[in-house]
């Protein structure tokens, strides 16, 4: 699955029109009192700082714009965990059941090309034509056809083709979506506001693996069902909250030094600058390795659940995936939440990101010293409170460490690799765990590891509290 919780990729649209040109502004001194309703991504107050990004008025609100962005977060969410959990794996163990575990991670590999290159490609553009809505109901509805391929065909050849096609669509859409939070949303409700959003995950992965579990005799229908549910969701956004006008240009002496600051050379160097960015490298990477260490496990758990637990007798796999999903989903609900509210409350992010992405590597423990029913069970909990927590407030650190407002969308884009890339990498990953070491214990201490240092990249970030 490409998918993990919501990310936000774009500045607000007056962001676009720039001060008159300085060589240096001051941040003025952090308020001793913070309300709760501050965002969590405030940066802490430094003397003698260049603020990268440059004040912006605030976005008038559009009624109705965070209910939809659940929605639409939601959807996507039910995509890649329905299909990337539950239908895909059972695709293939129908085509080839000696080899599915190679299978499944060779298709997962291939089809991270798509995502990690479409993700920061499609934001990029989404930022150069200056709207949202185009990409998001083109991506979903382009999304809708690839699903539906790909629930027709009956080779791993064509599956994986179906599995690219689904993960390129799947990710125009996602840039896009991504981008309306910092785009629409004023940074002081931001924090709460990608705590709500963030609700997605739970509630998106639960009803998908549920969809899925329901449709796991019928693989068209259940890929179908999908595809309208993204489908859906693009055209009630897109059609209750449509694109806010860009502003005019920014004056001429704004522009040159806007154009001074931007990085030099073209294509990729340009591209990529946002990693030279100290704050936006080490955000990149925590980012990345909590992903990559989650989804190993998480893409794996239909097989993990079918070859390495004991499952009471008359329960089968996709049955006790219905039961660990909401099992799951609900603690990260409730982590997600609670993580939003609190860090806002004491206006500190990274002791949360920290502590949270520490404590999913430790529980990758529990299903090695109990594989059993009951470890998968405390697991799952354990797991969802951790992740939870992690997503909400480490989506609002990113959202204040962008290198410059003019190409946010471009630089999530190339944060989004950090969400997109190591979902699809995590089964090429696993597989090669598996095969080469022998067993899915390797995979979860793997997993724990990879986990646990994602929590230590986050202590270089400077900007951030």
């Amino acid at each position: 699955m490409t998918a993990v919780g919501p990310r936000p990729s774009a500045a607000s649209p007056g962001a676009l029109a720039s001060p008159p040109p300085a060589a240096r502004t001051r941040r003025p001194a952090a308020p001793l009192v913070t309300s709760p309703l501050r965002s969590r991504g405030v940066v802490m107050a430094l003397p003698d700082v260049v603020d990268p990004v440059p004040a912006a008025p605030e976005p008038p609100r559009q009624r109705g714009l965070l209910p939809l962005l659940l929605f639409a977060n939601a959807a996507m969410l039910a995509v890649y965990m329905g299909v990337g959990s539950v239908l895909l794996p059972l695709q293939i163990a129908a085509i080839d059941p000696d080899n599915k575990v190679a299978l499944l991670g060779l298709i997962g590999g291939i089809s991270s090309i798509f995502a990690t290159a479409f993700n920061p490609i499609a934001g990029a553009l989404s930022d150069r034509s200056g709207r949202r809505s185009p990409w998001i109901l083109g991506g979903a509805v382009a999304a809708l056809a690839a699903l539906a391929f790909l629930g027709s065909v009956s080779t791993a050849l064509l599956v994986g083709i179906g599995w690219c096609l689904v993960q390129a669509t799947m990710n125009v859409y996602q840039a896009a979506v991504t981008a309306i939070v910092p785009d629409r949303i004023p940074a002081a409700r931001r924090g709460t506001a990608s705590a709500l959003v963030g609700l997605g995950l739970p509630i998106g992965g639960t009803v998908g693996v549920l969809v899925a579990s329901q449709t796991a005799d019928h693989l068209r229908t259940g890929y179908l069902v999908f595809g309208a549910i993204v489908a859906g969701a693009a055209l009630l956004l897109t059609t209750f909250c449509r694109d806010l006008p860009r502003p005019e240009s920014a004056p001429a002496g704004a522009a040159v030094a806007a154009g001074a600051a931007r990085p030099k050379g073209g294509g990729l160097a340009a591209f990529l600058s946002a990693l030279g960015n100290h704050d936006f490298r080490w955000a990149f990477i925590g980012r990345a390795l909590m992903v990559l260490g989650y989804f190993s496990v998480v893409g794996y758990q239909l097989y993990i659940l079918d070859d390495h637990i004991a499952l009471p007798a008359g329960l089968t796999p996709p049955a006790a995936m219905a039961i660990l999903t909401p099992v799951s989903m609900v603690a990260m609900a409730v982590s997600t939440v609670l993580g939003g509210l609190l860090s806002d409350r004491l206006n500190r992010r990274k002791v949360f990101v920290g502590v949270s992405a520490a404590l999913a590597g430790l529980v990758m423990a529990v299903p090695v010293v109990s594989p059993t029913w009951t470890g998968m069970l405390v697991f799952s909990a354990l797991n969802g409170l951790a992740f939870g927590c992690f997503m909400a407030v480490d989506t609002a650190l990113v959202t204040l460490v962008l290198p410059r407002a003019e190409d946010a969308a471009r630089d999530m884009g190339v944060l989004n690799i950090a969400n997109a890339g190591p979902q699809v990498v995590a089964p090429f990953v696993a597989s090669a765990i598996v095969t080469g070491l022998g067993g899915y214990t390797p995979l979860f201490l793997a997993g724990g590891a990879l986990s646990l240092i994602g929590a230590l990249a986050i202590l270089p970030i400077r900007s951030v509290r």
